[in-house]
């Protein structure tokens, strides 16, 4: 049974904001959700569709709200992540059991910026391995995070107590935890979902660029250009800090990546049929983690 939690308040009511807000309140892991956007359009409609209970400010989200969720693109979150637990502080006793958790898909550059902070405890890390191309309130929806992975970072940085909620809120939404340190989750989340963000973008550029007619585009694209390209819809806005907060990572992995891509050019140029079958043989491992 879950233990019903007065006000959730997020702040940033796009596509993993907002379907969190959804999930939370049907599922009755909150009684109350509060929202802060804002993109003033974007605060109106996530009204307007019931996205939350209702609109507030950011000090009177912190002030009501016994969990925090910052649903923010992660270069917002790194600044705001302070404040917030700033905010706890200046509430005094009322600030004392306030939990606040962000979603960002980078972690280490942003634990970092609180790893000193006299309420760091009242912080969990978490990133919740979900989503779709596709942003803003309009693309929130119910079951979002249901059967996906969740990771907790650097739970022994926060207290027990605050882990324990946050693993029954994620629990509320279906969602399997996993624990790593910060360090680590970068390097992963580089390996299987940056670098597959920055693929698509830079397939989609090749195509615009050499394919001038769109309804060519339309007509013979197939199934498997549109899924790979898919994650090229994406939001500039929120991919754009997460490479720059890995930017090392990033690096390594489209290192790796274009040695890849040289050594099927190579083979290509040179009608090497056996190298080709060596490399997609190689690849069809895949097969044995994602079915």
């Amino acid at each position: 049974m879950t233990n019903r939690t007065n006000t959730v308040g997020i702040i940033g009511l796009g596509l993993i904001g907002g379907s969190m807000a959804i999930d939370l309140k049907k599922r009755g892991f909150a009684q109350t959700v509060l929202g802060v956007e804002a993109e003033p359009v974007n605060a109106a409609a996530a009204e307007k569709i019931g996205l939350v209970d209702r609109v507030a400010s950011l000090e009177e989200c912190i002030s009501l709200s016994d969990i925090i969720i910052l649903a923010i693109p992660v270069g917002g979150a790194v600044k705001l992540l302070p404040q917030v637990l700033d905010m706890f502080s200046s509430l005094g006793e009322k600030g004392s059991d306030k939990i606040v958790i962000d979603v960002c898909s980078t972690k280490e550059n942003l634990t970092r910026t609180v790893r000193y902070h006299p309420l760091r405890r009242q912080y969990v890390a978490t990133h919740p391995m979900a989503g779709t191309e596709y942003s803003g309130p309009w693309a929130a929806m119910p079951g979002l995070y249901d059967g996906h992975a969740c990771i907790i970072c650097d739970s022994e940085e926060s207290a027990p107590k605050a882990v324990r909620k946050i693993e029954e809120l994620y629990d509320t939404l279906n969602m399997r935890t996993i624990y790593m340190n910060s360090s680590n989750h970068d390097v992963h989340t580089a390996y299987v979902s940056h670098i597959s963000h920055v693929t698509s973008f830079a397939l989609a550029l090749t195509v615009l660029d050499k394919e001038k007619d769109e309804k060519h585009i339309f007509d013979l694209a197939s199934g498997g250009f549109s899924s790979t390209v898919r994650l090229a819809k994406s939001s500039p806005d929120m991919w754009i800090p997460i490479l720059s907060q890995n930017r090392d990572n990033v690096l390594r992995v489209m290192d790796t990546y274009i040695e890849k891509m040289k050594a099927f050019r190579d083979a290509v140029d040179e009608s090497d049929e056996d190298k080709l079958r060596e490399l997609m043989t190689e690849a069809n491992k895949i097969r044995r983690i994602i079915r």
